[in-house]
């Protein structure tokens, strides 16, 4: 029972950045889904999966971890680069795209 304690990223598809400020403790699935033969429905015998833990600090939830003796894995998050960006850009004489018609 292994778990993972990463950042989550941002939403693709919404802007803001809600619930991507605290780092998450998941457990890994131990077996894999299946599927029900009656209704088609896809389900796990894992309870485990159920379980998402928040914290403030990863290093808030690598305590929690070992304290309670729990094997994980740390996933450091990707942050996105800053592209400097200006209004007067679009109006530049050596733009490789004519902004106007």
């Amino acid at each position: 029972m292994r778990a993972r304690i990463y950042k989550p990223a941002k939403n693709a598809m919404q802007s803001g950045r809600a619930r991507t400020k605290l780092w998450v403790l998941e457990y890994e699935p131990e077996s894999p889904r299946g599927i029900d033969p009656l209704m088609g429905w896809t389900s796990s015998s894992d309870m485990n999966q159920q379980i998402c833990l928040e914290f403030d600090t990863a290093e808030e939830a690598v305590a929690y971890a070992t304290s309670h003796n729990i094997p994980y894995q740390v996933f450091e998050p990707h942050l996105p680069s800053p592209k400097p960006k200006a209004y007067a850009d679009n109006f530049r004489f050596d733009r490789k795209v004519p902004w106007s018609h």
